[in-house]
């Protein structure tokens, strides 16, 4: 029987989100030590351990209580979460944090010669898909009257082998799309990598483990696309420099030794600093300018 002293989390085991996860939770400071059999990782830095699964079993293990907590595609989270529901059982789960990576978007796509005129071109046709539920739960949205046809593989083709005249499938670039002559036209749902918990709180140690693993995720997040910025100026040169600046959390002045009324100035900034900004600093005096990755920080 497993104790609840140590925090147990389910990701993919191989695919698009599994690399992605493991390099997030290693930001986040977690080690871990591989079992033989490649399935459960044994957490060396925090009483934090690692199931190697499915994407499409997270869900349930969660609800299960298996695992605690999970990384696994919204996609696959919305679905079950709208299976669970159609069957009458309680909420299991929830979204605790998005992870931006793994971003694709469930769409509806017909072929490349039809008119769209909106959803109602589906009326009285079959769209084949892995997503039924979710596709269901548009069609209503819509009031259209169209048959999911479930399909587990290779839904691209399915208007070629005469299963369904459309399909709703993942869509990242939309190049599989456009090589079996499909279009996209509308989509259901966003998704990306999420953090997944149980809809209801722990009561026990796995709640203090969970909450510092939260921080420490939001920390390494949230300076994902952040740079330090470095620089020198006139101190009244600031007041147009930080015009160019929009987007940094409150800076750091501080009077340089020996300089005068020149200052050194460091600030987070949020997003790109591409080379016109740093000629535009420039150009309103700045001087040594110097742009640095952050590779951790927390609140």
């Amino acid at each position: 029987m497993r104790t609840h002293d140590r925090l147990r989390i389910a990701i993919q085991k191989s695919g698009r989100l599994s690399d992605p996860a493991r390099e997030l939770l290693a930001r986040a400071g977690l080690v871990f030590r591989e079992s033989r059999d490649r399935l459960f990782c044994y957490g060396e830095s925090l009483p934090i351990d690692l199931l190697l699964v499915r994407d499409d079993d997270i869900p349930g293990l969660i609800a299960e209580g298996v695992c605690d907590l999970g990384i696994v595609g919204l996609n696959v989270l919305a679905e079950q979460g709208l299976e669970r529901k159609a069957k009458g059982e309680e909420e299991a789960f929830k979204v605790l944090s998005r992870l931006g990576f793994g971003r694709c978007r469930l769409s509806v796509a017909v072929p490349q010669d039809w008119d769209w005129p909106g959803p109602e071109r589906l009326a009285g046709l079959r769209c084949a898909t892995s997503y039924p539920a979710l596709l269901a739960d548009w069609l209503r949205e819509q009031a259209v009257d169209a048959e999911p046809v479930l399909l587990s593989g290779s839904v691209e083709i399915a208007p070629r082998l005469g299963k369904a005249e459309t399909i709703c499938d993942l869509v990242s670039t939309g190049g599989t799309l456009a090589a079996n002559q499909l279009k996209e036209v509308a989509v259901i749902l966003e998704s990306e990598a999420v953090f997944a918990a149980p809809a209801k709180p722990f009561n026990d140690e796995r709640q203090t483990l969970a909450e510092l693993l939260l921080r420490r995720l939001d920390g390494v997040l949230s300076v994902k696309a952040a740079k330090l910025l470095m620089l020198q100026a006139e101190r009244a040169a600031l007041v147009e420099l930080l015009k160019l600046l929009p987007d940094v959390d409150a800076p750091l002045v501080t009077p340089l030794e020996g300089g005068g009324d020149r200052v050194a100035v460091q600030a987070l900034c949020r997003t790109a600093l591409t080379w016109q900004r740093l000629e535009d600093m420039k150009k309103a005096g700045a001087s040594a300018l110097m742009v640095l990755p952050v590779e951790q920080m927390l609140a």
